[in-house]
């Protein structure tokens, strides 16, 4: 193969990939599927635009039903309209899956206010460490002060990850405690529909009782998504059928928005990589299978070489037979053969029986008791839940 002359040369599948990249935050007129979501999330930010207090919110659901997406679309929007209105509101945007701790997220919202204050406020450093998230709290209410901010919103992603509610409980009595002249709530995204339970009665006492649930995208809802979309695409690029089988594909798998873009991107990616001229079904047939692949990598990643050499005998021996159910001693045979062949010593029958159970205890694998018909009484039999193809090439990347 002869290296292209430009090196940095990508064709002309995409015009704007910001649009299919997963983190990208569109204008709220190209949310679509989740109009009574913006609607309630409008009503409890709208006293706000007008100088009043902004509404805490609790919203569930699982990933990828846009409640991030919608959160930060409807804040921002009500950030402009408050603007037209002479009021000066502002939020923080704070991940509780990667600030997990109060101090850290403590430490996240006030970075964040201060970022998006910009030149009302100075250009203290805040510091990483070295004080607590009570101190990091005073930051953030010195900087509304300075700020001359009227109302403060901190959305708190994945809140069920954070290792306390002292935050939440801060910024519900803010300006009850005299902490902030600025009127301050928080919306809470959660994926567990029963975090409210697992506050303490003196936050769950403060909050209102807005609560909104997002239910998980249909294949009209996803298709509709994707193709607001499409113009991160050149013209003609796209063959007819791909954004529907998409969106068919991912309503069937998981009815995530995230994955369905995300999925259309990687179709996009292959046949970029493949220098071709048009985005077809087939490509988007590789991207599933490259998502699936994925998936398979993450779940095994952590796992031993040797629960690998016995998923790989279970992926050697479906493809080479008609059923997909197999005895533990057919396991283990195979499984000998793949761990001379790495070069490992076999472990014994008993524990590569342990190590089986344990899979399918994780889901990669299922496991049962079945009958053996007269004189065999009753054996285990395993199955893989992935195909193969699939197995073998996570396996071969993990």
């Amino acid at each position: 193969m002869t290296r292209r002359d430009d090196i940095f040369e990508t064709g002309e599948i995409f015009q704007d990939r910001k649009l299919v990249r997963v983190g990208h935050v569109p204008n709220l007129d190209r949310v679509v599927g989740r109009d009574s979501e913006i609607e309630l999330m409008g009503s409890a930010l709208a006293p706000a635009i007008r100088g009043g207090p902004p509404e805490t919110t609790i919203i569930y659901g699982k990933t990828g039903t846009g409640k991030s997406l919608v959160t930060r679309c409807v804040t921002r929007e009500a950030r402009d309209r408050a603007a037209e209105n002479g009021q000066r509101f502002t939020y923080a945007y704070v991940d509780c899956s990667d600030y997990g701790t109060e101090a850290q997220a403590s430490r996240q919202m006030a970075r964040e206010l201060q970022a998006n204050l910009g030149d009302a406020v100075g250009n203290q450093s805040i510091p990483r460490r070295g004080i607590g998230a009570a101190d990091y709290r005073d930051v953030t209410w010195e900087l509304l002060s300075e700020g001359d901010v009227d109302a403060f919103v901190v959305i708190l992603d994945e809140i069920d990850k954070l290792d306390g509610d002292a935050l939440l409980r801060s910024l519900s009595r803010a300006r009850e405690s005299g902490k902030a002249e600025a009127f301050v709530s928080a919306v809470c995204i959660s994926n567990k529909i029963e975090y409210r339970e697992q506050l303490s009665e003196r936050v769950d006492s403060s909050l209102q009782d807005n609560e909104v649930v997002f239910d998980p995208y249909d294949a009209t809802q996803l298709e509709a998504i994707l193709t607001r979309r499409k113009d991160a695409f050149s013209e003609g690029v796209l063959e007819e059928g791909v954004i529907s089988k998409t969106a068919a594909l991912a309503a069937r798998e998981h009815g995530d928005a995230r994955k369905a873009i995300d999925m259309l991107y990687e179709a996009g990616r292959i046949a970029e990589k493949n220098q071709a001229t048009q985005v077809t079904v087939d490509h988007v047939d590789a991207a599933l299978k490259r998502a699936e692949i994925n998936r398979f990598q993450k779940l095994v990643s952590g796992q031993t070489p040797h629960v690998k050499h016995i998923l790989r005998a279970l992926a050697l021996l479906t493809e080479k037979a008609d059923c997909q159910r197999f005895r533990t001693a057919e396991v283990y045979d195979t499984y000998q053969q793949v761990a001379e062949h790495a070069g490992a010593s076999p472990l014994s029958y008993d524990r590569v029986q342990r190590l089986l159970k344990e899979q399918a205890f994780l889901g990669v694998t299922e496991s049962e008791h079945t009958g053996g018909g007269h004189g065999e009484g009753s054996y285990r039999v395993h199955r893989l839940l992935r195909s193969p193809e699939i197995v073998s090439e996570g396996l071969n990347g993990a």
